[in-house]
């Protein structure tokens, strides 16, 4: 089967889900500024002004959905043997080619108004410069899978391989019935069946608000504004007084209004966390690692094998007692939204950040791949062979000097630091984008040096400061060389025997 290759629209209802979401926003908007002139009509029974601005909300809105539909109508996009084309534009005309030579990863996106309806985005994301990706805004979630899995099929080379699909099977968006390419929709949903996936570990949802509660935004979230309140009932009425008498109770409202909107802010970004990390799910097939998360918005992620740069795992302190962790990493093609990828494992066990980790570096290429992380995560000094940072350089980092090591297996780069909050980076060898030494004046006074392991865009940041001067040049040289003959033998193919992959779905 070759690939669909007529231009197509996404699904008719797209306009009014798009319209809808900005609608809403501009609604909400309107009532929270609006509210105390609308309470004014009401009471001075003005019942004139008040129709006027119902009716002007309507035309407003049609004016969105009209405006919406005309840009759906010119939102085209077809799916070729080597590209995925995107044609937009309703004044000024644009057209995007993602090559599927360059492909990163494909995910399906489902808002929260999508969701209730059944609809969800597809995202195609490729190496390269910023808003390089295609995003195809709104399609069936059975069709939006389907189209999904026939991409990353084109995208292994595997495309010449017969696809034995059933277009009955897939369901057909009902854009067939309402649109003049119908029949292009209905050859372009014939498309590849998700290949086997085996689930490695899923986070249960106690855990998850436990976690969020363990965290020091929630805890000054909660605790600060109370601390404030209890303050000034402890305080009492003659406190109250000098306030009145000093003339200082604007300054005390305005205080306790920004520690409030502190306190919101920090809720916020709680929720978003929470948020990412319910029903996350992580699996293992042939196309790369498969995650699910989400609570409101909801997303199903494909990460294809070596797109992942580097990793970070982290364990707050007030997480010690569980000993859990966080796993992070950087992947390559998500330049315009790392935030919503860029988590492996929200909170886990520590055999569960391990079998993160495996996931994307199933061969550590050390003997004793086990002991090497279990110094890694919660060691320091030369345990496991670490190189560890000088005693001096406790003149820069008193605390937490004696955590701070590398080590280099055959497979990948381990740095490793923290006390209060513990984290530990890995960075394949192959995936080493380029080094860097960096000195400052007291540090060369104490012949100490950071060595800089460069990364894609995203959270995970790998340096090793205050390491011995020599240590550190001798880090910078062995990286290259190991970087170098890494990337010369590394194919998707021993990732995926190594990981268990179900046989003959490569």
């Amino acid at each position: 089967m070759r690939a669909p290759s007529e231009w197509t629209r996404a699904h008719i209802i797209s306009p009014f889900i798009n319209g809808a979401q900005g609608f809403v926003v501009f609604l909400v908007i309107v009532v929270v500024q609006g509210q105390q002139g609308l309470r004014t009509l009401l009471e001075q029974e003005h019942m004139l002004y008040v129709i006027l601005g119902v009716v002007g909300v309507i035309l407003l809105a049609s004016v969105v959905f009209v405006v919406t539909f005309f840009q759906w109508r010119v939102n085209l996009y077809r799916v070729t043997d080597s590209a995925v084309e995107q044609r937009r534009g309703l004044l000024f005309k644009q057209q995007r080619q993602a090559r599927l030579d360059r492909l990163q990863a494909v995910d399906v996106v489902q808002p929260f108004l999508a969701r209730i309806f059944g609809f969800a985005e597809l995202s195609v994301e490729v190496a390269g410069g910023e808003k390089s990706g295609v995003q195809l805004k709104f399609l069936r979630l059975a069709h939006a899978e389907q189209l999904r899995n026939h991409i990353i099929h084109l995208a292994s080379g595997t495309a010449e391989k017969p696809l034995a699909i059933d277009a009955d099977d897939v369901g057909v968006d009902p854009v067939a019935e309402l649109s003049p390419l119908s029949q292009s929709d209905k050859a372009r949903a014939i498309a590849a069946q998700a290949s086997p996936a085996r689930e490695v570990y899923k986070v249960p949802v106690p855990r998850l608000l436990l976690s969020t509660v363990l965290t020091w935004r929630f805890i000054l979230a909660i605790l600060i504004p109370v601390v404030f309140v209890v303050a000034l009932l402890v305080a009492g009425n003659a406190t109250l007084e000098v306030v009145r008498e000093v003339g200082i109770a604007d300054d005390i409202a305005g205080a306790f209004t920004a520690i409030a909107t502190a306190a919101l802010a920090a809720l916020g970004v709680t929720y978003s966390y929470l948020s990412r990390g319910f029903n996350f799910t992580a699996q293992v097939a042939a196309d790369g690692i498969r995650l699910r998360h989400g609570m409101l918005d909801t997303r199903r992620q494909t990460v294809p094998p070596g797109r992942v740069q580097a990793i970070r795992l982290r364990q707050h302190l007030l997480w010690r007692r569980g000993d859990w962790w966080r796993v992070s990493i950087n992947v390559a093609g998500y330049q315009d939204n790392q935030t919503a990828v860029s988590t492996l494992l929200p909170v886990g066990t520590r055999q569960e950040a391990l079998e993160a980790v495996w996931l994307v570096l199933p061969d550590l290429g050390d003997p004793d791949p086990e002991g090497t992380f279990s110094a890694a995560l919660s060691g320091k000094g030369e345990e496991n062979d670490f190189t560890a940072t000088p005693v001096r350089s406790a003149w820069f980092d008193p605390l937490q000097w004696r955590y701070r090591g590398t080590r280099a297996t055959d497979r990948a780069l381990l740095i490793r630091r923290g006390w209060l909050t513990r984290e530990v980076f890995v960075v394949p060898h192959e995936r080493t984008q380029s080094l860097g030494i960096r000195q400052g004046p007291l540090q060369r006074l104490l012949s100490l040096a950071d060595v800089h392991v460069h990364s894609t865009n995203g959270p995970v940041r790998p340096v090793a400061q205050h390491m011995d001067v020599e240590d550190a040049r001798e880090l910078l040289e062995a990286q290259a060389e190991r970087a170098t003959l890494s990337r010369a033998v590394q194919t998707p193919d021993q990732w995926a025997r190594i990981v268990g992959v179900p046989q003959g779905t490569l």
